[in-house]
């Protein structure tokens, strides 16, 4: 199984009624669990398929949470409220994994406060599972915050960047 197919798989059970999804397959497992999720539910739906070669097994994330610092723009106040306010629009990250602003310690960043972006530019590297992803962004605009510090960890739809269209 490889790695989009484990994100497409995410969105499908995050689009079903289901709560649990767990996979096994000899010394790999995934369990999934969305927000809906009880003891006992009884919506639990296990899949053991024939063959998957897989790099490495998924590890749980920890929590990520934006720590301020010289390196990070940080916000003001409650980022929607921002958002709303100044009609930005996010960045967000479309998977869990590790968040970098460049491709390496001694290369420049992607992009920096005030950098023009076109749709399909790539914005940072995700890493996830030993794959770095580049995450492109969505939108044309200028970067106003970068909320996240490279090398910290992101969760599935945290915003990344605010970009002024």
């Amino acid at each position: 199984m490889n790695f989009n197919e484990v994100q497409e798989l995410i969105k499908l059970i995050n689009k079903s009624n289901l709560t649990e999804f767990k996979l096994k397959d000899k010394d790999f497992e995934v369990l999934i669990r969305t927000d809906k999720y009880q003891k006992g539910s009884g919506q639990t739906f296990i899949a053991a398929p024939q063959a998957m070669p897989m790099s490495a097994p998924l590890q749980p994330s920890s929590p990520s949470i934006p720590v301020p610092s010289a390196k990070t723009e940080e916000l003001n106040g409650n980022s929607a409220e921002v958002t709303k306010a100044k009609n930005l629009i996010e960045i967000k990250s479309p998977i869990v994994g590790t968040f970098y602003r460049a491709s390496g310690p001694d290369k420049p960043v992607f992009t920096k406060v005030g950098d023009q972006v076109k749709q399909g530019d790539v914005v940072c590297i995700i890493e996830a599972m030993k794959l770095f992803n580049e995450i492109e962004s969505d939108v044309a605009g200028t970067i106003v915050k970068v909320l996240v510090e490279d090398a910290s960890p992101v969760e599935y739809d945290q915003v990344l960047f605010l970009v002024e269209a």
